[in-house]
């Protein structure tokens, strides 16, 4: 569905019909129409009613005169937690996620039965902390209410350690995910595999089975479909076209929250991690792949394409390789009109743009280093360095993104 010009401001990422039969994420369950024997697509909850409402209370509080900007807040630092503090401000600035914390009577979706969640205690915690930084009147607040909560149910980030803000930020979307998760009861189903004979067809049954599990406001924004297609490359058997393996190939469509990108040596700019990330991987040696049709494990590859992105994409640059070594190589990504069509593989699905509205920032190595965030105000649309409790406002030409 295409967007206004207002929304469009106001989201992190816009979407534009491709055609008329357009499949995406969200909690609408997809349909075969009966009429046209076609694919009838649900739109997703927007939750525009709920922005218009918290736009109107933020604008009465908000001016430009004030020497605060709703927002703009700083976080207190509570010994090592600048990873935690880096995390939150990006998902403040989320607005479509803060909005329904502000607007939206969140409580009447806790789903209290769920023992994958935290009875509702972490998105009660994080909803009173954006009040407190969009609603309030201080220059910084101290989160020491929200790193209790999380403590309590995540101890792994207790102790005043250093931890990685993604790791946080999984945990996170996970945790208020799950306190919001709409499904009461999930069934059990096992995982499809497919042949690659109807990809359009088998993504949308895959979407439709997750959704009979998950369905809420995090999957609305954040959560995307991806395809991993396995081929066996058996060297004992030969293709006609004199590649190896028997020709059999498993295909699954599953869901992802966040981008995981490689960097290289040759890596410059983001769209050149996204090729990595979609390379065909070969798996050999300890890593061979057991093939349902030759009844071994032989020699394979793996591929992954993106198949219908979120409205809202998280992007992780994978900067530490597996001995521990930092890769410092400045990775140039746009600020503006990312466009992601050329790696989007549905021919059903929609035209992504992207807009950068939030960055986590790290220097420093394994063991230590610091966090910070730059973000987008929502009111000024100027950015802003979030470090800990101070707040400093960046030129965005020099000092975000950027070309090579």
């Amino acid at each position: 569905t295409t967007r206004n010009q207002t929304q469009q401001k106001r989201t992190p990422a816009r979407q534009k019909r491709r055609d008329e039969v357009a499949v995406r994420a969200g909690s609408k369950v997809i349909k075969q129409d009966e009429l046209s024997g076609g694919l009838k697509v649900g739109r997703a909850s927007t939750y525009d009613h709920v922005h218009e409402l918290v736009l109107t209370e933020l604008q009465d509080i908000t001016h430009e005169s004030d020497a605060i900007k709703a927002g703009s807040v700083g976080l207190c630092n509570l010994g090592n937690t600048c990873f935690m503090i880096s995390s939150l401000q990006c998902l403040s600035n989320t607005i479509p996620l803060t909005d329904y914390c502000l607007g939206y009577d969140y409580r009447k979706e806790i789903n209290r039965d769920n023992v994958l969640g935290t009875h509702g205690q972490l998105i009660t915690a994080y909803t009173e902390l954006m009040k407190q930084m969009w609603l309030g009147t201080m220059q910084f607040t101290e989160p020491s209410a929200f790193l209790l909560c999380l403590c309590q149910f995540a101890p792994q980030f207790a102790g005043g350690q250093q931890h990685d803000a993604q790791e946080l930020l999984t945990f996170l979307l996970d945790g208020i995910h799950e306190d919001l998760n709409r499904v009461k009861s999930r069934p059990y189903l096992p995982d499809k595999d497919c042949d690659g004979t109807n990809d359009e067809g088998d993504a949308v049954m895959a979407w439709q089975n997750y959704l009979l599990r998950n369905r809420g406001i995090v999957v609305d924004l954040f959560q995307g479909q991806h395809r991993n297609t396995m081929t066996c490359r058996n060297k004992l058997k030969k293709q006609p076209n004199g590649t190896s393996g028997c020709g059999h190939r498993n295909i699954k469509f599953e869901p992802f929250m966040y981008l995981s990108l490689p960097i290289s040596s040759k890596s410059f700019t983001l769209d050149e991690c996204l090729d990595l990330f979609c390379m065909e991987e070969p798996l050999v040696g300890e890593n061979q792949w057991y093939c349902p049709n030759c009844k071994t494990h032989v020699d394979a590859t793996k591929k992954f394409d993106l198949w219908i992105l979120p409205p809202i994409l998280i992007v992780h640059l994978k900067r530490f390789d597996y001995s521990g070594h930092k890769i410092e190589k400045p990775i140039y990504y746009p600020v503006q009109n990312w466009d992601l069509s050329r790696a989007v593989q549905s021919k059903s699905g929609l035209y992504p743009l992207f807009d950068l509205y939030a960055v986590s920032n790290h220097v420093g190595g394994l063991g230590e280093g610091h966090y910070t965030a730059f973000v987008k105000n929502r009111f000024d649309e100027s950015w802003y360095e979030m470090n800990d409790s101070r707040t400093r406002m960046l030129d965005a030409k020099t000092e975000v993104g950027g070309n090579p």
